[in-house]
């Protein structure tokens, strides 16, 4: 055995460790809970110089996947992780990626699948991936979850498959246990050896084509060679677990039991819950009961034979799945135990219970329930287990009064198309005015003290009249405006997953107007609204550009809080360089985010709808006759974009009292400015030049937090990158506006 120390982590912590110790030459990923600790932990590890790994922060988990791919073409070590809907999204390239043959290994933090949307752990993401052509290593402990990472990548290469290890969302992936670790990287390094890729994109000796396209009978015998890969799968990893006994002294098996040899009745157990269950299997021991718990430590290759010594002498099985296949009387973990026990020609009775689904906890005491209520007679073959009935006698509660159309239509804006210069002109909107205006979206809402969102959204709507829908994309504005079951909105409103909202929003303003078109629904005017940020216009920039090129009649609006705050502040596309965030950590190889804020209104202007425009509520008057003009030119004309720079103090690490002025600055030091285009004519809306306002860059960079470090003399040739940056998109910005085409 090799020497190991004690560390007290959790399983995402060490699935961290584990690639750090193997040092990867690529990690492409994006965040989403709760396997985004991964990604954080290893770049924190990055800024001290642990390792060496390149960790490529992708705008979506579809691009990182491509990511991982392209770079395993490469003919080097490839490291993922994701969760729930991101391993949706990235499902269409997992089949590349195992068609293909080049090895990786991705974790996997289990989580269930939106929609309602649920953070919470499950197993309805992982049994998507069964047929992909991925080895699915299940690690039920965070001492697995180091392991696994170690024996994951030697698997793969041998195989030539990609490997997935997945575990329990938060059950494993944060709770923090006391585990081994081998002091010494080189042992790792050592133990999975060199990795000598047979094929690359990168041999000009050897030039070969990855992914030709095939026809029948090659397709078929492309996928029989895979079928013939995971088949050896089943004997390499059996073999590389009893390799890493010998250097760790842990022995892993493909699937394990506990007290079944003699046992009457089992469990069948998934992750986490195995361990709870052992418990509980104790304690019916202990009155007589004849009972015991198995679990696999593989899904796919399936260990059908290890299975089935573990139960083969049950009389009956319960199969707990921690999610259902909807229709099929069980979840897979039950169909695929089934079927091997029909192979088997076994007369155990098959009992399905679908348990712990959103991340419901899962007890001894239900653990007994389980197992005793197998010597019941009468006991139904599928059912779900700790559902609650409904309470009949419940009226639904419509907690504000609908806003109706006159209420919302005040008139304190009045919008005037311009023949001559082809711009809408706005005449009111004084902000002492807008009282008048009723708010769609209640104060009852959870957002953090000092929030931007509700003051930004609340200014949005005081410019917009008559009747609503908003539509907001997965984040803060989301999560704390809409806990089940109530909600802050006294309007119709809809939430879609990050990379689809303006798709869906367009679905939805088209039937408006075929069901109006057909009769079917009253004639008058509804406005569209799309609200995006915290990173939305990353993963959701697809949709959002899609959208413009059709020139929907919609307005998409983007509070730009510099970062993915709602999964606890990483890196976006829209964070400031050099802010240091979870996935972009200030340390001796680092000093935060390496590259410049995505210039979106500049993106959507060039799809050439027609009107653009950026608001800040240090500018209120602006904001309200801007929101205005938005709904004009989206009713007229087509799609419109809005986008304020919004205060988040939590992750901007600054005083709730004091965000006015932090924003106030961020448009004074020109990195916000403020303009709009109209039909393509760009006009600057203020410009503190003109009133003698414009500050450096880094009096506004002192103001947070995140960015205080850059003002030290270590960082100034950064703060001077980043001020130069800041000069030269100030000044095309102004030359567009001296250009009458322009």
């Amino acid at each position: 055995m090799e020497k190991q120390k004690i560390l007290f982590e959790s399983g995402n912590e060490l699935a961290a460790y584990a690639a750090k110790q193997i040092n990867y030459h690529v990690m492409g990923y994006y965040p989403i809970t709760p396997s985004t600790q991964i990604a954080e932990f290893l770049d924190q590890m990055k800024a001290d110089g642990e390792h060496d790994i390149s960790l490529i922060a992708a705008e979506g988990e579809h691009s990182a996947a491509g990511i991982c791919y392209g770079a395993s073409t490469g003919g080097g070590r490839v490291f993922n992780a994701t969760s729930a809907n991101g391993l949706l999204y990235a499902l269409e390239q997992l089949p590349v990626q195992s068609g293909t043959r080049f090895p990786m290994v991705m974790n996997v933090a289990c989580r269930t699948v939106s929609g309602p949307l649920c953070i919470k752990g499950d197993h309805s993401d992982i049994m998507y991936a069964l047929n992909t052509g991925w080895i699915i290593l299940f690690a039920s402990s965070p001492q697995m979850v180091y392991d696994m990472n170690i024996c994951a990548l030697k698997i793969a290469e041998e195989a030539k498959l990609p490997v997935i290890v997945a575990f329990d969302g938060f059950f494993t992936s944060h709770q923090k246990r006391k585990c081994y670790v081998f002091e010494d990287d080189r042992t790792v390094q050592d133990f999975i050896g060199t990795y000598n890729a047979e094929y690359s994109a990168l041999d000009f000796e050897n030039p070969v084509s990855i992914g030709s396209y095939m026809n029948e009978p090659d397709i078929m015998n492309n996928k029989y060679q895979l079928h013939r890969a995971m088949e050896s799968a089943a004997d390499i990893i059996p073999e590389i677990f009893d390799e890493f006994e010998k250097l760790s002294g842990r022995k892993i098996n493909v699937a394990e039991g506990y007290r079944t040899d003699d046992a009457e009745v089992v469990l069948h157990l998934l992750g986490s819950s195995y361990h709870t269950a052992k418990v509980a299997v104790d304690k019916l021991r202990e009155k007589g009961k004849k009972v015991g718990v198995f679990t696999t430590n593989v899904l796919r290759p399936y260990p059908a034979e290890s299975l089935y010594r573990l139960c083969k002498s049950a009389e009956t099985i319960l199969v707990g799945d921690r999610q259902d296949s909807y229709g099929a009387e069980g979840g897979n973990l039950s169909i695929e135990l089934k079927s091997m026990l029909q192979g088997h020609k076994s007369q155990a009775r098959v009992v399905s219970r679908i348990y712990g689904l959103g991340g419901r906890d899962f007890y001894e005491a239900e653990a007994e329930e389980m197992l005793l209520s197998c010597y019941e007679s009468g006991i139904k073959k599928f059912d779900y287990f700790g559902v609650y009935p409904g309470d009949k006698s419940l009226k639904e509660t419509q907690y504000f009064k609908p806003i109706t159309e006159s209420e919302a239509s005040p008139g304190l804006t009045k919008c005037v198309f311009e023949s001559g210069t082809g711009k809408i002109s706005v005449t009111g909107g004084k902000v002492n005015e807008t009282t008048a205006m009723p708010k769609r979206l209640a104060p009852g809402h959870g957002a953090c003290p000092g929030c931007g969102i509700p003051v930004n959204i609340n200014l949005l709507l005081k410019g917009i009249e008559g009747n609503v829908v908003l539509l907001f994309q997965t984040g803060c504005g989301m999560v704390v405006t809409t806990a089940y079951p109530k909600t802050s909105f006294k309007i119709p409103y809809i939430h879609n997953l990050f990379q689809n909202g303006a798709a869906t929003l367009t679905g939805l303003a088209e039937m408006f107007r075929q069901r109006q078109k057909r009769g079917e629904y009253p004639q008058g005017e509804i406005t569209f609204i799309m609200v995006s940020g915290d990173g939305g216009m990353d993963i959701g920039m697809g949709s959002a550009l899609g959208t413009a090129l059709r020139n929907n009649h919609l307005i998409i609006f983007e509070y730009d809080n510099g970062g993915y705050m709602n999964t606890g502040y990483q890196l976006s596309y829209s964070t400031p360089m050099g802010a240091k965030s979870s996935t972009s950590h200030v340390g001796r190889e680092q000093f935060g985010k390496g590259f410049f804020n995505k210039d979106t209104p500049m993106i959507m202007a060039a799809t050439n709808i027609p009107y653009v425009a950026t608001v800040a509520e240090s500018n209120p008057a602006d904001f309200i006759k801007k929101a205005a003009k938005a709904q004009a030119y989206s009713k007229e004309f087509g799609t419109a974009y809005v986008k304020t720079i919004s205060a988040c103090p939590l992750n901007w690490s600054d005083k709730p009292n004091t965000e006015r002025k932090v924003i106030a600055n961020g448009v004074d030091c020109c990195y916000f400015p403020l303009y709009e285009i109209e039909n393509g004519i760009t006009t600057l809306s203020y410009n503190p030049e003109s009133f003698n306002k414009k500050i450096p860059v880094s009096d506004w960079l002192k103001m947070m937090g995140r960015t205080k470090h850059l003002t030290t003399e270590k960082y100034s040739d950064v703060v001077e990158i980043i001020q130069n940056e800041i000069d030269r998109r100030w000044e095309r910005l102004k030359a567009r506006a001296e250009n009458p085409l322009l």
